[in-house]
């Protein structure tokens, strides 16, 4: 006979819950009910009085998640959810410190750094020690700092191999030495010093041990080595490690999750308990199809197969256009279409694999006047580097715009200190002056930083005058230094992304006759930031990327940029690692989708203000034919069928002549990019374009005009 909290669960729901106080796996498909086995699980050990509500530890990845479980335990059981350990890793880790602060060398009211305070006292670390902010960014230093924390490695544990490495190991040993002084911890400081509390106090280890005899994972496939090595110690030799997770969804490797965790977990506690969670409550079937279909190629994981009792739904969509434009308005366009018709425009989602995307699919919105909101970012005019270029670009139009000046006098750094700034503010309040006119006048120690500030604005303007708007653009983030401040962070490629994005608004942006191209593009990025900004209880159509949907659920969604470089990323081209964790990510973009799913690309985009030709993401071919429905013309099938290599070449169309560039079929090239390939098409005259199958990055379609081509 069920028990009542078990009666309502499918057979392997179920079985999962009622599992004996050993360590289990459960891997957990998309959609299949993850969360309602495991706080299941919490309400039966604790009805079935297995456990005590103190004798239970239950990790979860967010503040959110952390709530919603208690909420739903509480809801089961009439209990006083203070008794439970249930949080986030960083949460949990704070509470056992704050027990025991003298163990842990803390004072007992030890503050906490979020990320910017972090920043700042890394800052007063860099400064003390006479380090360039150029050459030793503070954002470069915080991942520094942070990335060895969760590897669980302190100052002295890593290895310095030149002169740059030592500084950055010098700086890490004079934080950690100001934050013990000051008495305060940063977020990876709270795991890392929880975790050797643990390790070198065996009263206290012993004591948590014998306490929580069950401890649940959430999320298990994002845990990082540090996080893995914590639980191992809490659970030592008879606490129950309940590890709730899915492998196919691990996509956060960038933060330091480790989707190995999952097996060294079966492996190192030869795990007997291993249960599929894989019927799925979410998506109809031709949608759950498609993605088994893709995440079969992948070769490292431990496999399990979504499948639903819904109907198999309607056939996934497939619109290719012939530009990234075309791409936007048919999506925009669609969605209209679906809200029309009784959709709630928040059940619409558009997808797309990096942030510098949203920017023409933004636009579209804001011609067609459709409310939407970004979630969990920003909107591309709102977004950090896009200000501080616009702010440049502002100061070009007008030096005199004061608000403008003070966002970028001092960014990129360039020696000018809070107080010079202060001092500028204070010569331009008493001459009843601009902020410009008192800077272009300033004198004494900061004369010569202010100076040079001063002339980069003088050349930007001299320069900007006459120049297309692409051109000003380009020519403002190579003399202000923006694009090079950005490419030197470490994780600052989407930023540079998203500035490179700003050339091709620029691009694209028409301009009436008497109207001057500058101030008429700084009037339409102001309008696109302020207009259509959805209110918090307005009903919007959602944006975001694609790790930004991970959890949520829609009724519509569409995926975009299904080409080859954007999806799979670039940055995934050589690795077999990157390229699964790709189609991982492509695994959980489709498995957002409910009841519609559209998949779109464009044959050719626009890259940096000039158009660049693509082929389909090699996930479009790993789809089923039978399952998609040509919206126009279809696409062609991208060179990376199935039993193909990577870089092999579309059959040459040998018919064709050589075209008046001398680029013809079969010719040896060199990119300085893409490095050597051979052609294997062409098209148009003699500024036309031609496919190169690149012996390290594939088949691409190439300007010629602009690819730079050297023949070999």
């Amino acid at each position: 006979m069920s028990h009542p909290l078990t009666e309502k669960l499918n057979p392997e729901q179920a079985a999962a819950v009622e599992l004996p106080a050993e360590h289990a796996l459960i891997l957990a498909g998309a959609g299949s009910g993850k969360t309602r086995v495991l706080t299941t699980r919490i309400a039966w050990l604790l009805s079935t009085g297995q456990i005590t509500p103190s004798g239970l530890m239950a990790v979860t990845f967010t503040n959110k998640s952390a709530k919603e479980m208690l909420s739903r335990i509480t809801s089961m059981l009439p209990l006083n959810p203070r008794g439970l350990w249930v949080g986030t890793f960083h949460g949990l880790c704070n509470r056992m410190l704050r027990l025991h602060h003298r163990d842990a060398g803390l004072p007992e009211a030890f503050a906490i750094l979020d990320t910017q305070e972090q920043l700042a006292a890394i800052k007063r670390v860099l400064k003390l020690l006479s380090l360039d902010d150029d050459k030793y960014p503070p954002r470069t230093v915080q991942q520094y700092i942070n990335g060895h924390k969760e590897n669980g490695r302190r100052a002295g544990d890593v290895d310095a191999w030149d002169d740059y490495s030592r500084h950055l190991r010098i700086a890490y040993q004079e934080y950690e030495k100001q934050c013990n002084r000051e008495g305060v911890a940063d977020f990876s400081e709270l795991l890392l010093r929880c975790y050797e509390l643990l390790s070198h106090n065996a009263a206290i280890r012993a004591h948590y041990q014998q306490r929580f005899a069950h401890i649940l994972v959430d999320e298990f496939q994002d845990t990082n080595r540090l996080q893995y090595a914590w639980l191992r110690l809490l659970a030592g030799e008879q606490g129950a490690i309940f590890a709730v997770g899915d492998d196919d969804q691990s996509i956060y490797a960038f933060r330091g999750a480790n989707v190995g965790n999952m097996q060294d977990f079966q492996r190192d506690y030869a795990v007997k308990h291993v249960i599929r969670l894989e019927q799925n409550y979410r998506s109809h079937g031709n949608i759950l199809d498609a993605a088994n279909a893709v995440i079969a190629n992948n070769k490292q994981r431990l496999g399990k197969q979504l499948w639903t009792d819904a109907s198999t739904g309607e056939p996934i969509r497939v619109f290719e256009g012939a530009s990234d434009f075309e791409e936007s308005q048919f999506i925009v366009e669609e969605a209209q279409t679906l809200i029309r018709e009784g959709m709630p425009p928040s059940d619409v989602a558009i997808l797309y694999r990096s942030n510098a995307q949203s920017r023409i699919i933004e636009h579209a919105l804001f011609s067609a006047g459709v409310p939407y909101r970004v979630y969990g970012g920003l909107r591309f005019f709102e977004r950090q580097e896009i200000k501080h270029a616009l702010a440049y670009l502002r100061l070009i139009a007008n030096p005199s715009d004061d608000n403008a000046l003070l966002r970028v006098i001092n960014f990129p750094t360039r020696g000018i200190g809070a107080r010079s700034v202060e001092g500028v503010q204070e010569k331009a309040r008493l001459e009843g002056s601009t902020l410009w006119q008192a800077a272009c006048g300033v004198g004494g120690r900061s004369a010569a930083s202010i100076g040079k500030f001063v002339h980069m604005i003088e050349a930007m303007r001299n320069q900007a005058d006459g120049l297309p708007m692409t051109e000003i653009v380009d020519m403002m983030l190579d003399l202000s230094g923006l694009l090079e401040h950005y490419k030197n962070e470490k994780d600052g490629e989407e930023r540079v992304a998203n500035l490179e994005e700003l050339i091709n608004a620029a691009a694209t942006f028409s301009v009436e006759e008497d109207q001057n191209p500058l101030i008429a593009f700084l009037s339409h990025a102001s309008l696109e930031a302020g207009d259509h900004q959805a209110g918090a209880h307005e009903e919007a159509l959602q944006l975001m990327t694609v790790h930004a949907a991970k959890g949520l659920e829609f009724k519509a969604v569409f995926l975009s940029g299904l080409e080859e470089g954007l999806f799979p990323h670039d940055n995934s081209a050589n690795d077999p690692q990157g390229i699964e964790e790709e189609r991982r990510l492509m695994y959980v973009a489709i498995t957002r989708a409910r009841e519609r799913l559209y998949l779109t690309l464009a044959q050719s985009r626009m890259l940096h203000g000039q158009t660049r030709y693509g082929v389909a993401s090699r996930f479009m071919d790993e789809i089923p034919q039978s399952l998609l429905k040509f919206l126009n013309r279809g696409y062609a099938p991208s060179s990376y069928s199935a039993g193909t290599a990577y870089n092999a070449a579309p059959a040459p169309k040998l018919n064709k002549s050589t075209p008046e560039h001398g680029l013809g079929i079969g010719t040896k090239v060199e990119h300085h990019k893409f490095g050597r390939g051979i052609v294997t098409d062409h098209e148009g005259g003699a500024t036309g374009n031609v496919q190169v199958n690149f012996e390290q990055h594939g088949s691409k379609w190439l300007a010629v005009a602009y690819a730079k081509l050297t023949v070999l």
